[in-house]
């Protein structure tokens, strides 16, 4: 019978207001048309026949159209699966190859509020390869404390150095060009996870100084499954998988040579568009967090200010509503946002951005973000604003049902 939990209907899009664009973005119809048709060619770009060296052709065409876009050479794209693997090649390879080479480079140090694909791979070198994980702290509105980088910077033993660019929780904007003046004069090369940034704020690749850069497809309008780590020649890197050798021979695996067209025009456009349609996302933004503070006075809205901060990415904390009831009273309005908890095998944690921003736990577990994008507009922001206080009202009434109770007297 349908509808049962045996046999669920299936989804129909009733979201009809979607704000959750750092998660993940509509694919543009230009893009798909783009990779339909290239999934209809043959040849694998490693063969030597006549498909294979058109395949070749096709894909270097795609890999110039993306290093145009973010200011990079050709030799330094590398395409992957997505932002995750391309994390983790940028930190475990360089680690491995510096490492390999010093010894002593014995340390990889990262932001406290990094995504988990840096964090969890800094944290598996520590448990599998004894890398000392340096966690480099936050201030109060989310953005590197130089200070502390300097401390790390001056012990000596660091491998690799990774922040990202763009916060995906709270929108913080870190200041790349500080961290690469500190590590370049340290001799340590600097990985940034710019998935959140590109296409969203100018990103240019050679003027950044930063030595490896990541990106990813879906948050821009191309599809889930495209992204890239643009490293300079000079970037340390040994393979995370072996096979080919494709990719310089650090990334292995038969390129995907329809999602590399489909990723180098989503960047081409959103790059294209990026100074008009941040200042549309800005003000749209503003508009929601003014409309979220006046119809919930006691919202806080986390992170930086002005400049500092995405245009298009606003982050609150709602004192005594648990993340999750907000969400689900949310999803029943019809409007699809996101939270700064993680969910781990249904159990929700506080954000880690959070904590290391100096918020308390409950304040950590009490947070939604709404990302805005391409396909935004004001009336989504109204119908989220209208919806806000009765799905408010709902979760503080749960969460004071539930929460426990201490009982007086009883040590």
């Amino acid at each position: 019978m349908r509808g049962t939990r045996a046999d669920p209907a299936p989804y129909t899009g009733s979201v009809t207001t979607y704000l959750d664009h750092a998660a993940t973005s509509p694919v543009r119809p230009e893009v798909a048309e783009v990779y339909a048709a290239e999934l209809t060619r043959l040849g694998n770009p490693s063969s030597l026949h006549t498909a294979g060296r058109d395949a070749r052709r096709r894909l270097e065409e795609a890999r110039e159209q993306l290093a145009a876009a973010v200011g990079a050479e050709p030799a330094e794209v590398l395409f992957t699966s997505g932002g995750t693997e391309a994390d983790n090649l940028a930190v475990k390879g360089a680690y491995w190859a510096r490492h390999g080479t010093d010894p002593a480079l014995s340390a990889v140090a990262v932001s406290a509020v990094e995504h988990h694909a840096v964090l969890e791979a800094a944290e598996w070198l520590g448990e599998h390869e004894g890398a000392a994980v340096r966690l480099l702290r936050v201030t109060g509105d989310g953005r590197l404390d130089l200070n502390h980088l300097d401390e790390t910077l001056a012990r000596g033993d660091v491998a690799v150095v990774s922040v990202m660019w763009a916060n995906n929780e709270t929108g913080a904007l870190q200041p790349i060009h500080d961290v690469v003046t500190r590590a370049d004069a340290a001799g340590v090369p600097v990985h940034t996870d710019a998935v959140q940034a590109v296409g969203k704020v100018p990103v240019h690749f050679a003027r950044s100084g930063v030595g490896a850069l990541t990106l990813t497809g879906h948050k821009l309008g191309a599809p889930v499954g495209t992204g890239a780590l643009v490293a300079r020649r000079d970037y340390p890197l040994a393979a995370v998988e072996h096979g080919g050798r494709q990719e310089r021979g650090v990334r292995s695996g038969t390129l995907n040579l329809a999602g590399a067209h489909a990723l180098a025009l989503a960047v081409e456009l959103a790059v294209a568009e990026q100074e008009a349609e941040a200042v549309r996302l800005a003000q749209l933004r503003d508009r929601l967090l003014a409309g979220v503070t006046a119809a919930v006075p006691d919202a806080r809205v986390t992170g930086p200010a002005g400049a500092h901060r995405l245009p298009g990415l606003a982050h609150v904390t709602v004192a005594e509503a648990d993340a999750d009831a907000l969400l689900l009273g949310l999803d029943m309005a019809g409007i699809a946002a996101s939270s700064g908890s993680a969910c781990q095998a249904g159990v929700q944690q506080p954000s880690h951005v959070l904590l290391a921003m100096g918020y308390d736990e409950e304040s950590a577990r009490s947070a939604l973000r709404f990302s805005l994008g391409r396909t935004t507009t004001a009336a989504d922001v109204d119908a989220l604003v209208a919806a806000l206080p009765a799905v408010v009202d709902g979760a503080r009434k749960a969460y004071a049902t539930h929460r426990p109770r201490t009982t007086e007297g009883v040590a």
